[in-house]
């Protein structure tokens, strides 16, 4: 069964940094582009990273380009997303999805994983 499990989540001040994992298991999703979104307490899903299968082309949300960035290794089957110069509105659950499309925020994405929470304090 296919899978995807985040990690990296947890509590960092405000300016710090976290990396967040996203391994696959269950098939390979080295063909599929993969994507990180949120979501924080009574707000939408945010769409953060996409990342296309040859890690050649990304795409970010207007609310993190030029602090994130979304990288994989796809011998590993992983994805990262680096944080950077944290804010406390970047609190979220975090999750990690895969589609068969670009990678960008308009893909389908048909695989989630459970998500993993960012809190950054002020």
């Amino acid at each position: 069964q296919a899978q995807l499990v985040e990690s990296g989540g947890g509590l960092v001040q405000a300016g710090g940094s976290l990396r967040l994992s996203c391994a696959a298991s269950g098939r390979t999703f080295s063909t599929y582009a993969m994507g990180w979104f949120r979501q924080a307490p009574g707000k939408e899903r945010e769409f953060v990273a996409g990342i296309n299968w040859t890690g050649t082309s990304t795409y970010y949300g207007d609310s993190v380009k030029g602090r994130y960035t979304i990288s994989r290794d796809i011998a590993k089957n992983t994805v990262y997303l680096q944080m950077n110069s944290l804010k406390p509105e970047d609190t979220a659950v975090y999750y990690c999805a895969a589609t068969v499309g670009s990678g960008s925020p308009y893909s389908r994405y048909d695989y989630w994983g459970q998500g993993t929470q960012v809190t950054v304090s002020s």
